[in-house]
């Protein structure tokens, strides 16, 4: 099993910028993929970004690409999600999630290994 640990988020103005850490432990971590979904109010969770542990492939939505890039840092265990350019729309709690990769692919519509417990991001206009 594998648990979350999240930290960032917090209050800006459209525009500006955020980071997002999730530090993970537990095994096997290379077999996860480590990603950010996010739930606006009266909207359904959806998914934002991800990363492959192993081999670092990444994944990202398309009302993000170009504005936010997810990393990871293997030797801290952290993966992280820098957001520039950020919009009123952005505005959600943020998760990060682990997912086990299936044929060495990532699923995101998959249920998660795990959740972090979340991180309110809110962007002001």
């Amino acid at each position: 099993q594998v648990q979350l640990v999240e930290s960032g988020g917090g209050l800006v103005q459209a525009g500006g910028s955020l980071r997002l850490s999730c530090t993970a432990s537990g095994r096997a971590l290379s077999t996860y993929a480590l990603g950010w979904f996010r739930q606006a109010p009266g909207k359904e969770r959806e998914f934002v970004a991800a990363i492959q542990w192993s081999g670092g492939r990444t994944y990202y939505a398309d009302s993000v690409k170009g504005r936010f890039t997810i990393s990871r840092d293997n030797a801290e265990n952290t993966m992280t999600l820098q957001m520039n350019s950020l919009k009123p729309q952005d505005t959600a709690v943020y998760y990060c999630a682990a997912h086990r990769l299936h044929m060495g692919e990532y699923f995101p519509s998959l249920d998660p290994a795990s959740w972090g417990q979340g991180t309110q991001v809110t962007v002001s206009s």
